[in-house]
């Protein structure tokens, strides 16, 4: 069965578009931010929740003055703390600028308001992203003027939810979806719209398993652009769960290149799941079709026993350093595990590496996919 693109308000199967055009921002920080992608491998930055992590945080750090007699335990919602703690927010920001990150990725993995149902925050997805993108763009501030001519910006973190719309979560029932595709959809439109509102340079949709949730988020996304009369560069990144090389509701990378062709991505690229050392085939065969930059951020490393991440910075940078040395990267960080002493080190590892170049095709193919690609003259 073929998966189906949506694409402003029409249902499509496949694409033969074959000269994709990148989304240009009216902003100037935004245009500033793709002639970026043109000079230089760009650096985005490391795990959130793993700095998070390392600081001694009680319950009364996410509940702050605000949520003081919220009735539900509020510890671990990471997101909530560029609200109630803002300062610490800030400062991992400032950690990864100055370990040379060009890039902060907003604090708003589960700033949706299904992913915040958990919670029973629903109604604060808007101030959650607004203050979110403020923390981030007061830290890049703050680089630029510590260091004069410097540029740096702020990419809305959009995460792929706790629910999905391709699989049941009860295994009697495999027709069950926990979710609609409304659902999903009004409640990306939301975050969206705050992400853009706020001012980011760029929206980055990461850590995709499911490509049908990822459709709805272009959806909204698309949505969001024509109604706020705006439009900033969209960088998509999956994840490949295991070995198998595909995600988790069972694409192989180039299908699931092909159900997001459509939505013409500024960039596209894997992260997290994986260390870099396993993702180096899905990488490379990314790199290979793709007609916009190639992003990669993995893992530092597999997990251990104890869910724990012991890939040191300077063996994640030589993995890395390698595959820019390959040509394959446009843009590069590092996802769970990671600290400011990873990004620093592959900083330096991908500094005097060339760009890859976006590749274009010589003639136009009709692409499909479903679990696999297929091409048709």
């Amino acid at each position: 069965m073929l998966l189906l693109s949506h694409q402003r308000r029409q249902i499509i199967v496949g694409s033969n578009l074959e000269t994709l055009s990148f989304p240009m921002s009216t902003a100037s920080t935004s245009r500033n931010f793709e002639q970026l992608f043109h000079e230089r491998i760009v650096l985005l930055d490391g795990a959130m929740g793993s700095l998070i992590q390392s600081y001694p945080l009680a319950e009364e750090d996410f509940r702050g003055e605000r949520f003081a007699t919220h009735s539900q335990d509020l510890k671990g919602n990471n997101d909530l703390l560029s609200l109630t703690r803002p300062d610490l927010i800030e400062e991992i920001h400032s950690r990864y600028f100055a370990a040379g990150a060009d890039v902060a990725e907003t604090n708003t993995f589960s700033s949706t308001a299904i992913a915040q149902g958990d919670y029973r925050l629903e109604s604060i997805v808007t101030d959650l992203n607004t203050a979110a993108v403020g923390c981030a763009r007061r830290a890049a501030k703050a680089a630029e003027a510590a260091t004069p001519g410097r540029r740096c910006y702020v990419a809305g973190a959009i995460g792929p939810l706790n629910r999905t719309l391709s699989m049941s979560p009860d295994v009697n029932r495999p027709d069950f979806r926990a979710v609609t595709w409304s659902q999903v959809l009004n409640s990306y439109t939301e975050q969206v719209r705050a992400l853009l509102t706020a001012g980011v340079d760029a929206l980055l949709l990461e850590t995709i398993f499911d490509t049908l949730n990822a459709k709805a988020a272009l959806f909204a996304i698309e949505g969001c652009f024509e109604q706020l009369k705006l439009r900033v560069p969209v960088m998509i990144s999956v994840t490949i769960t295991d070995a198998s090389g595909r995600t988790l509701s069972g694409q192989t990378i180039g299908a699931f290149y092909n159900s997001i062709r459509h939505a013409k991505p500024f960039s596209v690229g894997i992260n997290c799941a994986l260390g870099g050392k396993e993702m180096r085939p899905y990488l490379e065969e990314l790199a290979s079709i793709a007609e916009c930059y190639v992003s990669c951020y993995p893992n530092a490393g597999l997990p251990n026993a104890f869910g724990g991440y012991d890939e040191a910075p300077e063996h994640m940078a030589a993995i890395l350093g390698d595959f820019a040395r390959q040509g394959w990267l446009n843009v590069v960080g590092a996802c769970c595990g990671s600290t400011p002493e990873h990004i620093a080190a592959i900083a330096k590892a991908v500094r005097t590496s060339p760009r890859r170049q976006p590749w274009s095709r010589p003639a136009p193919v009709l692409r499909l996919s479903g679990l696999e690609p297929i091409a048709l003259p």
